[in-house]
């Protein structure tokens, strides 16, 4: 699979206009006698107990060359400034995560562009400055530079208490499940991608990253619904630069959503995918959104500097041991990767992008809006 380059535009700002909106439908996932049952040491009590926590989900993170090169100073690179504008958008949320494209071993690999991409490490730190706090790293770019650089990766970023998924140390942290509790929910994050542009995984190092294997994925999710309230999968697939999802992508979601996935992730196209309910023989919805195009990256055209930021509430409620989920409130920030002459990158809201840098202005807001919402309706697009 080829993509991934660079290339700059130059174009004016969109004019905004405020979405109307609606209350989302509920998911709800009843226990079901062909499925493991969900949450252990449920409260004994009869009385009904809520909880709630918010989610949020950006993109790629792809460090070409001339990012780390903006983020250069005298003692080493430093990305946070990159992420300012956007950062309250990620730190009010109790769990972000982010689709980590780039390996980032660091420079004593030697840093490197498309097409087998490495970045510094500090990326990582500002990851880790703006909020976010799950990076998946199952992608097309894992293996780009070897095994050194996704340990390098999986390294510092433990170091910084993120949570990675996708690629691992060894095949036991492989086993082990990622498991977060937050308000008194608890949540699980899988991740897997469509395969590494034809760079074979190590002999006997299966571990190194997850391919898309569906009885993996059976297992996996399976076994996460014992151990979780909640199922989040991370997904690499689709075609590049093509804004609506193909039947692989279609297939994929609903084997995870049949599996037990609650919310699916998914991204690699570059550009933004609509998202949607997916409804399972058991009844319940499973929330899917198929790409969230790219949220920082050195690439050219609208859709290729647009991403953006899903939010959405976890809800989950206890009465007489039975445990009901729902996913309420979906919301989306679209973002605009601003930079002039390949620098001075910024994730800036799409509302706030330079006049001279985004087509067709008066419309483009409108537009993604529009493509955003076409399978949910419901769905609140931010203009401002």
């Amino acid at each position: 699979m080829t993509g991934c380059s660079w290339r700059e535009e130059d174009a004016p700002k969109p004019q905004t206009q405020p979405e109307e909106t609606i209350q989302p439908p509920q998911q709800t996932v009843e226990p079901s006698p062909s499925l493991p049952q969900r949450s252990p040491n449920l409260p004994q009590r009869d009385e009904v107990q809520t909880y709630e926590a918010s989610l949020a989900a950006v993109g790629d993170v792809l460090i070409h060359s001339s990012v780390y090169k903006d983020a250069k100073t005298e003692d080493g690179y430093d990305f946070k400034g990159m992420f300012e504008r956007v950062k309250p958008y990620i730190e009010s949320a109790d769990l972000a995560m982010a689709n980590q494209e780039s390996m980032l071993g660091g420079v004593e690999l030697g840093l490197s562009d498309y097409p087998r991409f490495n970045g510094p490490t500090e990326v990582g730190d500002a990851l880790k400055d703006a909020g976010f706090d799950i990076i998946n790293l199952a992608n097309n770019h894992t293996l780009d530079r070897g095994e050194e650089a996704v340990t390098n990766t999986i390294r510092h970023l433990d170091k910084l208490g993120l949570i990675y998924t996708g690629a691992y140390l060894s095949a036991e942290d492989q086993k082990r499940l990622r498991t977060v509790e937050k308000n008194g929910i608890t949540f699980a994050f899988v991740s897997y991608t469509f395969g590494t542009n034809g760079i074979p995984v190590p002999a006997g190092k299966p571990y190194l990253v997850n391919l898309i294997e569906e009885e993996k994925i059976k297992s996996e999710i399976s076994e996460a619904r014992t151990q979780a309230d909640v199922v989040v999968m991370n997904v690499h697939f689709g075609q590049e630069y093509v804004n609506m999802p193909n039947r692989e992508q279609k297939d994929v979601a609903k084997m995870a959503a049949e599996a037990g996935a609650d919310i699916i992730i998914g991204h690699h196209p570059h550009v933004l995918q609509p998202m949607e309910w997916i409804e399972t023989s058991r009844g319940n919805q499973s929330l899917v959104i198929y790409s969230l195009g790219n949220f920082l990256a050195a690439q050219e055209g609208n859709r290729n500097r647009t991403g953006g930021i899903l939010q959405m509430q976890v809800v989950k409620t206890v009465k007489q041991g039975n445990v009901t989920i729902q996913v309420q409130k979906p919301a989306f920030i679209p973002t605009w990767i601003s930079m002039t002459n390949w620098r001075k990158y910024k994730i800036v809201p799409l509302w706030e992008a330079p006049v001279n840098q985004v087509s067709n202005a008066g419309t483009y807001m409108p537009e993604i809006a529009k493509h955003m919402k076409q399978w949910m309706p419901e769905l609140q697009v931010m203009t401002k």
